[in-house]
């Protein structure tokens, strides 16, 4: 006597909801990859683990060649911290950093510095590991 079920279970796999999920994934990172705005010019920046920073208001570069800029525009390091409170509005300011890393860190530590002196929130741009 054979025993047959009357529901009969088919091994195959439907990818149908699959690509429905992978097309939207798509859409949410196209859409999301055009709120992100590099800032700063281009220097070999440190590594860290540390993932984003806030909102940010001032950038401040440091090239290799000791350079400064804030934003796009270049500064001596004698104005610097007068460049800097003509951006900043008091205690609300937010100063990143992005410092080659060949850089000596008593350059990080001045500009850091000023940036504290005007109330502002100090952040350091690094890639992630």
């Amino acid at each position: 006597m054979a025993l047959k079920s009357k529901h009969n279970v088919e091994p195959m796999f439907s990818m149908s909801s699959m690509t429905d999920i992978i097309f939207l994934l798509l859409i949410f990172f196209m859409l999301t990859s055009s709120f992100i705005t590099p800032s700063g010019l281009p220097v070999n920046l440190p590594t860290s683990r540390a993932s984003t920073v806030e909102m940010q208001k001032v950038s401040v570069t440091i090239t290799e060649n000791m350079e400064y800029f804030v934003g796009d525009k270049k500064v001596s390091k004698n104005m610097l911290e007068a460049e800097l409170r003509s951006r900043l509005t008091e205690g609300q300011g937010s100063v990143v950093l992005h410092i080659d890393k060949s850089v000596p860190t008593e350059q990080f530590v001045y500009v850091a510095g000023i940036a504290t002196s005007l109330e502002a929130k100090v952040s350091i741009a690094t890639l992630p590991e």
